[in-house]
């Protein structure tokens, strides 16, 4: 990573949150979204130079107010403590700080969420104050492969026929709604979009390890790029090995491990063709650009993780154009108003790339006024 970035010194740092109706929830295996949340960072330095991040928090649905809260409490006074030498080491503090709370108040995840969204943010004030764009800065490109993600289980080639009209040419399929369903959803997709089309599938933890080799077995007539998660994230990597042994289709995960060393585990056990960390849930850039090239490095396919707002999204695309090879950022194919409003420079997709804009940081500003009809409060 970068030495001798400028200093930083914040003088305000904010949580705000949102959420925005939807008419159809978005379906997992696991449960549904009944709106659209987002927990954006915002920060601001003594030269007047506003940053934004975005934390996850799409579950439980109280989870963007929750995290908005361990933000507010634990981390914005130690981020306004003092001077700064680098996003570096305000992770490495934060992670440091707050390691024994985590534990004891068993929430390790929200706290590293909360961590990786400030990291974002930190990391698109560097670039404000550099005058570079992030991709830049981490010798990146800006063109960038992209999938529509997150197809419900619901006329799931339709949707994919409209995405297709809007530039994607790969595709991911949620699974895990049974065996027949999840067949017939395939079927469709495959037969709408053709055989050389790349179609991802996502069981998001479905299945216990023999359920998994079966259904495999079943889907790999349609020959999916990947299958992501089939059994649960927390599986022993045993478990993964055995199952990548069996299983004709590559096996995608990531979104759901935290810490460099279980990555590190889940690279050298080979069960993996692609890895997905998201950097909203652990590492943000400062671990994220690290990690990234480690995947790169073992011959894995680096693929982002993200479902939420635009910000996110936009920092995934810029991680992504860090590593300077193929692989995909996933885009939620479902409607959020919070996806364009919080990144209104999205760029255009054009046969399944995006290519990064050249402006400062994240390239982007938050519409703020169309912003306050979602804005809710986050205290009791």
């Amino acid at each position: 990573m970068l030495q001798n970035l400028p200093p930083i010194d914040l003088v305000k740092a904010q949580a705000i949150v949102y959420r925005a109706p939807i008419a159809e929830p978005v379906q997992t295996s696991f449960g549904l979204m009944h709106n659209r949340p987002a927990l954006v960072v915002m920060l601001e330095d003594r030269d007047g130079n506003r940053a934004w991040g975005e934390i996850w928090c799409n579950f439980p649905t109280v989870g963007a107010e929750h995290r908005a809260r361990l933000f507010e409490a634990l981390v914005a006074p130690l981020l306004l403590s003092k001077t700064w030498v680098s996003p570096q080491e305000i992770f490495s503090r934060l992670t440091k700080d707050l390691h024994i709370l985590s534990l004891q108040s068993g929430e390790p995840g929200p706290i590293a969420q909360v961590i990786a969204g400030v990291d974002m943010a930190l990391w698109d004030l560097i670039g404000k104050k550099l005058q570079q764009p992030l991709w830049q800065i981490f010798n990146g490109s800006p063109s960038v492969q992209v999938y529509a993600s997150g197809i419900n289980p619901l006329h799931p080639e339709k949707i994919a026929q409209q995405k297709w009209t809007e530039g994607y040419r790969a595709f991911k399929l949620k699974i895990g709604f049974g065996a027949k369903r999840d067949l017939d959803n395939l079927a469709n997709l495959r037969a709408a979009l053709g055989a050389d089309v790349p179609i991802m599938v996502d069981a998001n933890q479905a299945w216990s390890s023999q359920e998994a080799k079966e259904q495999i077995q079943q889907l790999a007539k349609y020959q999916p790029f990947w299958i992501e998660e089939p059994i649960t994230a927390d599986s022993p990597l045993s478990a993964w090995q055995e199952l990548a042994t069996h299983s004709p289709i590559p096996l995608a995960a990531g979104e759901n491990m935290r810490g460099m060393q279980e990555f590190s585990n889940a690279i050298e056990s080979t069960a993996f063709a692609v890895l997905q960390p998201d950097m909203g849930k652990w590492g943000g850039f400062s671990a994220g650009v690290p990690l990234g090239q480690a995947i790169v490095n073992s011959k894995n396919m680096f693929c982002p993780h993200w479902l939420g707002g635009g910000i996110g999204l936009i920092a995934s695309m810029h991680l992504k154009a860090s590593a300077n090879t193929f692989g995909f950022v996933e885009v939620d194919a479902n409607p959020n108003p919070l996806r364009e409003l919080l990144a209104p420079q999205l760029p255009k997709i054009v046969q399944g790339s995006i290519t990064l804009n050249a402006a400062p940081g994240l390239g982007i500003t938050p519409d703020l006024d169309a912003l306050k009809e979602f804005q809710v409060p986050h205290y009791y």
